[in-house]
C-alpha cells in the first residue's frame, strides 16, 4: 500500500458569517482506506469534506491531495465527488447511461471524442451500481435510491483514485443501500479509496475501516466504528448514528 496519505486536512477551520463551524481540525487519509465521517446533522461533518476538496473556503489551515497542496492540485478526475441529496435527472430527459458516460469527461477531456474503453467504464458502473438492465431508461423514470446509485455510478465511471461521497444512502432504500456497500466494496477491492459522510451506517458498516465523529466542530473520535447502546444496540434498531463524545468506548446518545 502506498504510504503517502491521499488527502490530509492539517489545522483546518471554517466558519459562516464568523461562526465557526470547524476548528483546528486534523484528518488523514490512507490509500485503500474507507474512512466514514460521522455525527449529528449539524456537527460539521459534512462542511469538513466540502472544505477538503475546496468547495468551501477554509478560514485556516492546509489540505492536500496525493501528496500536492489542494491550491496547486490540478488531477481532478482522480476524484470522484458525489454530493448530498442531488437528483439525477435535474429536469433533463437523459438517459441512465447517458448521466453515468458524462462521469467520463474528465478523465478524456471535454473535446476529445468518446474511446472505446469509455463504453467499457460505463458498463463495468452500472454494473458495479446493479442498473447495467436500466441503462437505456429515463433518469426520471427511477426510484430515488436508483438514482442516487445514477450518481455513484457516474462517479465510478470516470475512474477515481478517491471516491467521495455525502451521505449517500441517506433516504435511499434497502436495496438501493446493498447495492451501494457492494459497489463500495469492488472499488476498494480494486485499490480506491473511499471517504464519505453518514448519519447513519446501516449495510455500510462492515465496509468502514475506519470512523471519524465530528461533534461541535471537531474530531471527538478517530478509529474503530464506536458501538452503539442503549436503545441503539437493540437488534431491531440498524441505524449508526453518533451524537456526541461523552461515553467511551461507545460516542451515541441518546436521541
Amino acid at each position: 500500500m502506498n504510504s503517502l496519505p491521499v488527502l490530509t486536512v492539517e489545522h483546518g477551520a471554517v466558519a459562516y458569517d464568523d461562526r465557526p463551524v470547524l476548528r483546528d481540525v486534523n484528518l488523514s487519509v490512507g490509500a485503500g482506506e474507507v474512512v466514514a465521517i460521522l455525527g449529528a446533522n449539524g456537527s460539521g461533518k459534512s462542511t469538513l469534506v466540502r472544505a477538503a476538496l475546496g468547495l468551501v473556503p477554509l478560514a485556516s489551515g492546509e489540505v492536500t491531495l496525493f501528496g500536492v497542496p489542494r491550491r496547486r492540485f490540478r488531477q481532478w478526475h482522480r476524484i470522484g465527488y458525489v454530493p448530498q441529496r442531488l437528483g439525477a435527472g435535474g429536469g433533463v430527459p437523459a438517459t441512465v447511461g447517458e448521466v453515468v458516460a458524462s462521469g467520463r469527461l474528465a478523465a478524456r477531456g471535454f473535446l476529445r471524442p468518446r474511446r472505446s474503453g469509455d463504453t467499457r467504464a460505463v458498463t463495468d458502473a452500472l454494473t458495479a451500481v446493479g442498473l447495467v438492465d436500466r441503462v437505456h431508461d429515463p433518469v426520471a423514470s427511477l426510484s430515488g435510491g436508483q438514482q442516487q446509485r445514477t450518481l455513484i455510478a457516474r462517479a465510478l465511471a470516470g475512474q477515481p483514485d478517491l471516491l467521495v461521497l455525502d451521505e449517500p444512502t441517506a433516504g435511499v432504500d434497502a436495496a438501493s443501500q446493498e447495492a451501494f456497500a457492494r459497489a463500495l466494496r469492488d472499488f476498494v477491492t480494486g485499490g480506491g479509496t473511499v471517504l464519505l459522510v453518514a448519519h447513519e451506517l446501516g449495510p455500510l458498516q462492515p465496509v468502514i475501516s475506519r470512523a471519524v465523529v465530528v461533534h461541535d466542530g471537531v474530531i471527538a473520535h478517530d478509529g474503530a466504528v464506536p458501538h452503539p447502546t442503549g436503545h441503539h444496540a437493540d437488534p431491531h434498531h440498524d441505524h449508526v448514528h453518533p451524537h456526541g463524545p461523552q461515553d467511551p468506548p461507545s460516542i451515541w446518545g441518546s436521541r
